[in-house]
């Protein structure tokens, strides 16, 4: 139950910005995205015209939510900085993507960011301060840098809160629950609905499955995702997003609150994306003012190593996800329809 000292401070902050109670929306809107790299400027290549393009046939269902969400991978940095270096160079990837392309995200309809993962300390200090200070001037939010592990906004009335976690140097720890449960319980105290992102899992298409422990990749602890999630939802969070895998995973509504285990490559360009790894959704959930599930739709993309997202029309990311959903959360009182909606029911 949200607590009272929210509610007073939500008066206030709602009498501040000229909102009423009365104006809130019956039902609230959240895109959620996985892994965005435009391109990169060191490892990699950079698409023409500084990207534009990149997600404009997908352009309209993004902006269709109250707020959209996705996973920025690699910095936004033009030059310079030092680039990190790995224990395994065969399995290192380094990538610098120009300021400029930030208005990619502003145009396709990105409100909020998660900077937490493996890519956001590619170049150190100086590429985490020019990816916030270039993500600030674009006007999107963004959150998971020990510097700013959650943000605090406001869309359509209603205020949320978003913190992002990853086990990576620099971002809010995925294996600290304790940690995490104090952020999100003070989100909780604060907004009307808390929103999540994390950064985990093992990578590769032999890991789709949601193993319900602990997952080691390169000896690497990548988290146990699912008690991660459960904990969060249970400390007050109301939609968790996951991605770091780079393929999709299964969903699940947990105490009527949705959770997507991982949301893939969403638009990733130069890099190589085949099979399962090129398919990814735009997940749309709608709760109520207060985070509780309603209903959600999937929308099924593809990519292909340089090539902007597109709709897929075969539906294969559905088809994956009602497939994973029924072998990994067969309890899940979900149904979900080859026309994409996931809905309640008396499961």
């Amino acid at each position: 139950m949200k607590k009272i000292v929210r509610i007073l401070l939500l008066i206030g902050i709602t009498s501040w910005c000229g909102i009423t109670a009365a104006q809130k929306k019956d039902t609230v809107s959240v895109i959620g995205v996985g892994d965005i790299m435009m391109g990169s400027n060191y490892s990699g290549s950079l698409p023409a015209n500084d990207g534009q393009g990149l997600m404009s046939e997908v352009q309209t269902i993004l902006q269709g939510a109250d707020v959209t969400f996705g996973n920025l991978e690699g910095v936004l940095m033009n030059e310079g900085g030092t680039p990190k270096t790995c224990k395994d160079p065969k399995v290192c990837y380094v990538f610098r993507t120009p300021v400029s392309y930030v208005q990619n995200l502003t145009t396709a309809g990105f409100d909020v960011m998660s900077v937490a993962n493996n890519h956001a300390g590619d170049f150190g200090d100086i590429g985490r301060k020019s990816t916030m200070s270039t993500l600030t001037d674009a006007g999107i939010e963004f959150a998971g840098q020990l510097q700013k592990p959650y943000v605090i906004f406001q869309k359509a009335g209603v205020t949320f809160g978003m913190a992002a976690f990853a086990p990576n140097s620099n971002c809010v720890n995925l294996n600290d629950h304790k940690g995490a449960v104090k952020i999100i319980q003070h989100l909780d105290s604060l907004v009307d609905i808390v929103l999540v992102s994390f950064h985990g899992g093992a990578e590769g298409p032999q890991y789709q499955h949601v193993p319900r422990k602990t997952e080691l990749f390169y000896g690497e602890n990548r988290g146990n995702v699912y008690d991660f999630a459960h904990v969060l939802i249970d400390a007050g969070a109301d939609i968790v997003f996951g991605h770091g895998p780079h393929h999709t995973r299964g969903i699940e509504v947990y105490k009527n609150r949705f959770i997507a285990y991982s949301l893939g490559n969403f638009c990733t360009y130069g890099m190589n994306i085949t099979g399962v790894n090129g398919l990814a959704p735009i997940i749309k959930v709608f709760t109520n003012p207060n985070g509780e599930f309603l209903q959600a739709h999937i929308t099924s993309t593809d990519q292909s190593e340089r090539i902007k997202v597109k709709i897929d029309t075969e539906k294969r990311v559905l088809k994956r996800i009602q497939q994973l959903t029924q072998e990994d959360f067969p309890e899940t009182p979900i149904t979900i329809s080859d026309d994409g909606w996931v809905r309640k029911s008396t499961k």
